[in-house]
């Protein structure tokens, strides 16, 4: 089968790979429709992790199931599915408290928990960016699409992760309706969790972001665009709170965050969090962060470290939540939101293109050209 390679630093390639096939009788096989490029997958092109060269990439998937394992029950041949990005078992501790995304049994690795398709350090699966894809406990991992399924692809494979974390970046903060909420970074998660807190009733949303395409994309949906290359971002953001701060913030760039420019802070974005919040305001951090970074010029940085405003934090009375989305305790809401209608996530789509493509595709996301906002690629696309 096909499937798209990581090579190395900015070179990956679609060339022919072992089929994924069933190996477990828990596993379902899936014929891929649509699989996207997500900015977690940049850390990885740009050489910034310790994913080894040969894996195929590839954590947002959706698509047809084309053969089931003897122990599965409830996921049947040509069902439409879409696939959480993080892997789990569904019946260790953490899957059973509903934090599949750190799941104690998929991950063969005895020190880590979770586990994802395609992803550096999170075990030794590969990603959907391919005309098949293995999915382990496929009773557990697999959402059922309903019937507009087809109709509504680009949708729904927003469920499979960027929907999902932009909705739980705005649950790490502790966001309530009629609050105001400010998030840092409008690459895709970004302008999902701009998305997710004006569904969920936010008063006011803002954006911080200098790329015109990205900040033009939130305020079609009522999104209060901050440019940081035009001026301090916490002190717009005081300006649009009567300098009270915003009550909920979300941090969706990560570790390699970097000024107008383009010098690289990694705390950059967390400490204008603190600046940007009111006293007791909430913090949700789904931006990676990850315990070691070689590929950083920073002492700090490739330890994992970061130097953080903690007095103010602190003397602020904030709280902050962070880590990888639990995707399946969203999955099924999302989804019926878009279903009925509720929901389009597809919005912020700029291109769908055909596997062969993706290098291309690559090539441009990673340099934020003007348009690139989100790429799906569909491998049965000519």
């Amino acid at each position: 089968m096909k499937g798209l390679v990581y090579d190395g630093p900015r070179q990956v390639t679609v060339k022919d790979v072992p089929d994924a096939k069933i190996e477990r009788p828990t596993d379902v096989l899936v014929r891929i429709t649509a699989t996207n490029i997500c900015g977690s997958d940049l850390h990885m092109y740009e050489g910034r992790t310790d994913l080894e060269a040969g894996r195929v990439l590839g954590h947002e998937n959706l698509g047809i199931v084309a053969e089931v394992g003897s122990g599965v029950e409830r996921i049947h041949t040509g069902d439409r599915v879409c696939l959480p990005f993080n892997i789990g078992c569904g019946f260790c501790r953490n899957c059973e408290n509903g934090l599949p995304s750190y799941c104690l049994t998929v991950n063969p690795d005895p020190n880590m928990a979770g586990a994802a398709f395609g992803f550096a350090g999170m075990g030794p699966f590969n990603g959907g960016q391919a005309e098949y894809l293995r999915v382990p406990f496929g009773d557990f991992n697999c959402l059922r699409l309903p019937e507009d399924a087809e109709e509504k692809e680009d949708d729904y494979v927003m469920v499979s992760d960027i929907f999902p974390t932009g909705w739980h970046a705005t649950r790490l903060a502790g966001l309530h309706p009629g609050e105001s909420c400010v998030v840092y970074g409008a690459g895709p998660v970004g302008l999902m969790a701009a998305y997710s807190a004006m569904l969920q009733g936010a008063s006011r949303v803002m954006i911080v972001d200098r790329h015109p395409d990205r900040l033009r994309l939130a305020e079609q949906i009522g999104v209060i665009p901050i440019d940081d290359s035009k001026g301090d971002p916490v002190q717009q953001v005081m300006d649009q709170t009567g300098g009270r701060g915003a009550d909920r913030g979300c941090e969706c760039v990560g570790y390699q965050a970097h000024d107008p420019q383009g010098t690289e802070h990694s705390n950059m974005t967390m400490n204008n969090l603190v600046g940007s919040v009111r006293f007791t305001g909430g913090i949700g951090v789904v931006g990676i962060f990850l315990p070691a970074d070689p590929g950083s010029q920073d002492e700090m940085q490739r330890n994992g470290q970061i130097a953080f405003d903690m007095g103010s934090f602190w003397f602020k009375g904030q709280k902050v939540g962070t880590g990888q989305a639990p995707v399946k305790r969203y999955n099924r809401y999302l989804r019926d939101l878009i279903h009925e209608g509720r929901a389009k996530p597809s919005w912020i789509v700029s291109h769908d293109l055909p596997l062969q493509r993706a290098p291309e595709a690559y090539d441009h996301f990673d340099a934020r050209d003007d348009g690139w906002t989100k790429v799906v690629l569909k491998p049965a696309m000519a």
